[in-house]
């Protein structure tokens, strides 16, 4: 069984993460842990004091990579209702490993005296023997020098602390001790880190500063500006490149089981934070060029053309529940990430990515279409469409993966081939945009790939739309036999502004977004509430989704659907101030109307990219910023009505510039510090 994560606090710095309990212990069970580059490198860290455990009291995120932990040490002090001595454990995560503070205070009236220590272990676990639930028997510890230290093939583990003294048990457990004295009304500190070195590592902390704007972010409703904060705060700690290119930036997908490059999830997040500049864009499509398909392999799901779906340092085996996924290093098992690398390259050309660097990138995107062309849909009826003939990929491969994920009303699950809803809107999207570059920049096809954007409106409205007692509706998708798989699924809410539907069929969708079937929960469920194979607590259906309901708001407000919009985001809001504003991979999707906070999914990754850059996904979606630097213009269009309440925020980057938007109660807007060369139209 996979172990569960709702209940741990992660504190990252990529490609390190700490997971452990919400006292600040590190122990030996589940998912806990320090790890490193896909290995766990620390499998316990137990603090006691004369023996005991300090009795936790509170914790807290203090910013990117570090967390204080604060515990009270009764036993000691005054003999008081209140307590006098307490333990802070500051914890800050690096690139290469862990640093721990460890402050004493004693508020009585006496000195006091005690017995620290740490017990320490190391298994060297791989993150898919944690995430199934594996047992990985402890490393040997030795003693390098009087430090703690494991090895194994090539991964290097060490343990120091100034004025501990340090030891190995016969049977390799590692301690460090300390006889600390606190004085009367006065503090004591200690630390303690761990080094990683690990060569072998594919991904590292990228060589520069990051990437993009922090903004600020003044709002009526401040629930929206500490969601920012925070959300920036995770954004920064998610930050990886490859060994070999670390000037080239993404973002990881999540912790624990995904702090690596994953096409899709790595693509829609640097989408979602253009309004903060283009620098994590490029550095985004950079490295998945370099990673494009160059030749037919089942194995590894890699064609020509096709952008990467996963990056692994080793093969990714796990067997969870009777299904077994064992992927290559580099996996490919994605039928949108090529889409979504065409779009992320036209939507950075609009903000303002250079010529030079989009004109790079430019036979990329011609091999990525020639994958739509000549790849992507295998039968030739006009659809895109995926198929795994390994047996030991992902049976789906959208970005609703899960096994049981694509099912009709009644719960039969849907077989595959298979071709998504959403797929096929990204598809159209990105001809679209594609022609819009091969068109500016002098190469041909452009009027091909208008056509086939026009031609696949045309099909889909043919042999998606279904009908029935709700009314009229985008299937989710079309099985092996052509049949429309009828579930109704947050996968419409990716259609509008894609240019796939008409006004009339927009506003359908919005009512649909908006009703208490999809939206009665925190944000947007994966599934009606209606439909047969929904489940609260399903990984996609019946759930929530950050990220979904982000890309579902920022298509409703492109298509001017202001109230439905603004449905979505409430209940969004109202979820992450629950969860202290740290978004997690997902949550349950129970109604709003039972639960007055939304219900954990037990092992939802946290923090995770896409979710945490859907606060700047719902930013951008009430400011109705739309650049199109390369015309020269820019449009202001704000939610009508200004649902959200009135905010400005300033550190926006618009053509390489620093610049401003600000909405007033009203819905009034104005917009500060554009180039002189964009004409602002509103």
């Amino acid at each position: 069984m996979q172990p569960l994560l709702h209940d741990l606090v992660s504190v990252v710095h990529a490609p390190a993460s700490v997971l452990g309990g919400t006292d600040g212990q590190l122990r030996p069970t589940g998912a806990q842990g320090l790890f490193h580059a896909d290995y766990r490198v620390l499998s316990e860290a137990v603090l006691r004091v004369d023996g005991r455990e300090p009795v936790a009291v509170t914790h807290s995120l203090t910013g990117p990579g570090s967390a204080v932990f604060i515990g009270l040490l009764p036993w000691l002090g005054d003999l008081s209702p209140d307590p006098t001595v307490r333990l802070e454990r500051r914890r800050r995560v690096s690139a290469a490993g862990m640093t721990e503070n460890l402050r004493f205070t004693n508020a009585s009236h006496e000195p006091v005296t005690l017995g620290l220590t740490v017990d320490l272990a190391c298994d060297l676990a791989a993150i898919e023997t944690v995430k199934s639930g594996g047992l990985t028997a402890p490393v040997p510890a030795y003693l390098d020098g009087g430090r703690p230290a494991w090895r194994q093939g090539g991964l290097a583990v060490t343990v120091t602390a100034p004025g501990a003294r340090a030891a190995v048990s016969d049977t390799g457990a590692a301690l460090v001790a300390w006889d600390v004295t606190i004085g009367p009304g006065s503090a004591t500190e200690v630390d303690w880190k761990v080094a990683v070195s690990d060569p072998r590592s594919v991904l590292v902390e990228p060589a520069g500063p990051v990437e993009w704007e922090r903004p600020e972010l003044v709002a009526d409703d401040r629930r929206l500006t500490r969601l920012l904060e925070q959300s920036l705060d995770d954004l920064e700690s998610l930050r990886l490149a490859e060994a070999g290119s670390p000037g080239d930036a993404f973002l990881g997908a999540g912790v624990p089981w995904y702090l690596t490059l994953f096409g899709r999830d790595s693509l829609w997040a640097a989408r979602m934070l253009l309004p903060l500049g283009t620098e994590l864009a490029a550095g985004t499509l950079r490295t998945l060029a370099r990673r494009q398909g160059q030749a037919l392999d089942p194995r590894s799901g890699e064609a020509p053309g096709k952008i990467l779906h996963e990056l692994r340092r080793h093969e990714f085996h796990v067997a969870l529940e009777g299904e077994e996924l064992s992927l290559p290093p580099a996996y490919y098992g994605t039928v949108d990430a090529t889409t979504l690398w065409i779009s992320l390259l036209h939507d950075a050309w609009r903000w303002g990515l250079a010529e030079d660097a989009v004109e790079e990138l430019l036979p990329t995107l011609e091999a990525a279409l020639t994958w739509l062309d000549e790849y992507a849909d295998p039968d030739r009826d006009g659809f895109v469409e995926y198929l795994d003939t390994s047996g030991l990929g992902l049976a789906n491969q959208g970005w609703k993966d899960s096994g049981d994920a694509v099912c009709f009303a009644d719960g039969r699950l849907a077989e595959a081939p298979i071709a998504l809803a959403e797929v096929q809107a990204y598809a159209a999207q990105a001809a679209t945009n594609a022609a819009a570059l091969l068109d500016a920049f002098g190469r041909p096809a452009a009027d091909k790939w208008r056509t086939y954007a026009v031609e696949m409106a045309k099909r889909f409205r043919s042999a998606f739309w279904v009908d029935g007692p709700r009314g009229a509706y985008p299937a989710m998708a079309l099985d092996r036999a052509k049949r429309p798989v009828d579930a109704l699924t947050s996968n419409i809410g990716h259609l509008l502004g894609t240019g796939m539907l008409t006004a009339e069929e927009s506003t359908r969708v919005a009512e649909l977004l908006a009703s208490p079937e999809l939206a009665g929960g925190y944000g947007l469920r994966t599934m009606s509430d209606r439909d047969g194979g929904y489940n609260p607590l399903s990984y996609h259906c019946g759930s929530v989704w950050a990220h979904d309901t982000a890309i579902a708001v920022s298509g409703l407000a492109a298509e001017g659907h202001a109230d439905a919009a603004a449905v979505l985001t409430e209940g969004l809001l109202t979820a992450a101030e629950a969860v202290g504003y740290r978004l997690p991979e997902l949550h349950g999707g129970d109604a709003r109307t039972d639960l007055r906070h939304p219900t954990p999914y037990p092992a939802s990754c946290q923090p995770q990219a896409w979710s945490a850059a859907s606060a700047v996904a719902i930013l951008h979606a009430a400011s109705g910023l739309r650049p199109d630097v390369p015309a020269g213009q820019v449009t202001l269009r704000p939610l009508a009505g200004a649902p959200l309440g009135g905010f400005t925020v300033r550190g926006l980057r618009l053509a390489g510039r620093r610049v401003s938007v600000t909405v007033g109660r009203d819905g009034a807007a104005s917009l500060s510090g554009t180039p002189s060369a964009l004409a602002v139209l509103r």
